[in-house]
């Protein structure tokens, strides 16, 4: 079972909240770790196969500073326990970051579409057909129109998280057969597949349904 977990809020230390929230998920298993952040306008992020710690090596150097991010630790189903199809998975113009629990069971007919429409894909995960569905929708509608608007096509299970680096202060979830739950905070929210990964910060937690 992969993990996942968000940050929006008051705090400048998105990248540390993210990686110790991870770190609370280990015990699930995974084989693959990767974070995205939003700051000064665009999407910071970087992935790895293997454990978080690897993933901590990778981001020696690099500012994770900001207030919003996502991060997540993966289990292969579609394609192979590498950097490449690790979570988050972004869509062509690099604007949207979105990481993925659950199987998107429609996605060959998803990507089929998408790709005479001049997607292009870089993995071989189910997950990348979600990015690129909703930056079909992100052009013309906010960032929680167009995860609606794509989650409607979609056959399967999800707990998404997504954020947008034209929507900087927010990051929008869902559900559909896997767990998420969104923790709050003094001016701060906290989302995640487990409430393990938030415990630390907040006791009061709402539970998401499915197809919220």
């Amino acid at each position: 079972m992969c993990g996942i977990i968000g940050y929006v809020g008051k705090s400048n230390n998105v990248g540390e909240i993210l990686i110790e929230g991870l770190k609370r998920l280990e015990y699930r298993g995974y084989d693959s770790a990767g974070v995205a952040i939003v700051r000064d306008g665009s999407l910071v992020w970087e992935k790895t196969a293997g454990k978080i710690h690897l993933l901590e090596e990778k981001l020696k150097g690099v500012d994770i500073s900001g207030n919003v991010g996502i991060a997540h630790t993966r289990w292969a189903t579609h394609g192979e326990p590498n950097r490449q199809n690790a979570h988050p998975h972004f869509d062509c113009s690099g604007t949207i970051a979105l990481i993925h629990n659950g199987i998107i069971e429609n996605y060959q007919t998803l990507k089929k579409s998408l790709s005479a429409e001049n997607h292009e894909f870089v993995t071989e995960t189910d997950t990348e057909v979600l990015v690129h569905l909703i930056e079909k929708y992100h052009a013309k509608h906010s960032l929680e129109d167009a995860v609606q608007k794509a989650l409607k096509l979609v056959e399967g299970t999800y707990g998404i998280l997504v954020i947008s680096s034209k929507e900087p202060g927010k990051i929008v979830g869902a559900r559909n057969g896997s767990p998420v739950v969104v923790g709050i905070g003094e001016d701060e929210y906290f989302i995640a597949s487990d409430v393990a990964a938030i415990l630390k910060h907040t006791r009061q937690v709402i539970y998401l349904e499915d197809q919220q």
